[in-house]
């Protein structure tokens, strides 16, 4: 009966003294509300760069039209 117990510290000792298992994959990025909001604020930025540029070109055109 004794073997028994002692058989059983060493099977619990192996069993604990492992490495922890590897990590298979990183966890996904996760999706924010603010997300959709930031890009909503950048697609405002370059619309209204956009609109910047076309107003320049059609100031410089008037200019040109009036000298």
């Amino acid at each position: 009966m004794k073997p028994l117990p002692i058989l059983l510290c060493v099977l619990a000792l192996a069993a604990c003294s492992s490495k922890p298992p590897e990590p298979k994959a990183k966890p996904a990025a996760v999706a924010t509300p603010f997300d959709a909001l930031k890009a909503d604020e950048q697609k405002a930025k370059d619309v209204q760069k956009l609109v910047d540029k076309h107003a320049e070109e059609q100031r410089k055109q008037i200019d040109a039209q009036q000298q």
